[in-house]
């Protein structure tokens, strides 16, 4: 008895849907228009904040969402405005920022919202400038992401101390190869956000098909009623998944929906 199609398809772009090089291959590109004419929506579900992800809006489609920020923003593509947002309050941001530092001194911290980023001083900029802020004054205003970095410890062992000292304040994952953390509102995941816009589609959990390949998907992957995930993927993450995609290099996710829908 053969399968039944997927209604949604939820994917990853960093590590799973995204080259290298931060392109989406030709290939990809087709597979992704062939299923936009079957009516089969494709979510962008990242944790790239929006101004990163704009870049690859082109290939959402007509249906014209993403979420971004972990699950703390679902973005209106064709409208360019936001639809839901879960954001971090300042006083809660404050006091997470606070119990981590206590617990793991050395730590820097950093806010995502809507419309930027800011750092506290010794937190590195990275690829952008970005206004530096003592800690009062970075969480003065809600956000959609707090990051918290610290450049001696491993990301898997910080993010588990993090999220103990943290307890039942805040959400923590993390979707990098060092220790940069990843701290929503309590609750706040790709698939509790994937779950509320699945639901205004008319789509349930098991008709989504799923791909990642970081710790911040383990929640959607778990939630999905299909998953995959990418061959280099982190160990829990190949673990949590139903079935191994190739890597993102070679189009893993492009090649596992050409075989699941017959494309």
């Amino acid at each position: 008895m053969a399968l039944v199609k997927p209604k949604l398809v939820a994917t990853d772009l960093d590590g799973t849907l995204v080259r290298k090089d931060g392109t989406v291959s030709p290939y990809t590109r087709e597979v992704l228009t062939r299923l936009e004419a079957l009516g089969v929506p494709v979510i962008f579900v990242t944790g790239r904040p929006l101004r990163w992800t704009t870049p690859v809006f082109e290939h959402v489609g007509s249906h014209g969402l993403a979420i971004v920020s972990n699950g703390a923003l679902v973005w209106d593509v064709a409208e360019n405005v936001p639809r839901l947002s879960h954001a971090l309050e300042s006083q809660v941001s404050f006091e997470v920022a606070s119990r981590i530092r206590e617990a793991l001194p050395g730590s820097f911290f950093g806010a995502e919202r809507i419309d930027g980023f800011a750092l506290e001083p010794g937190f590195p900029a990275g690829r952008e400038e970005a206004p530096q802020q003592e800690l009062a004054e970075l969480t003065a205003t809600p956000m959609l992401k707090l990051l918290s970095l610290h450049p001696e410890h491993q990301p898997d062992d910080y993010g588990k101390r993090a999220q103990e000292a943290v307890g039942e304040l805040a959400t923590v994952t993390h979707s990098s190869t060092f220790a940069l953390l990843e701290i929503s509102a309590y609750g706040v995941t790709k698939a509790s956000t994937l779950a509320q816009v699945a639901e205004s589609l008319g789509v349930r959990a098991a008709d989504v098909i799923a791909f990642g390949d970081m710790p911040n998907d383990l929640a959607m992957l778990t939630w999905a009623g299909r998953s995959f995930a990418m061959a280099d993927a982190h160990p829990t993450v190949r673990e949590c998944a139903g079935g191994l995609a190739p890597s993102h290099e070679e189009d893993g996710v492009a090649r596992v929906l050409a075989e699941v829908f017959d494309l």
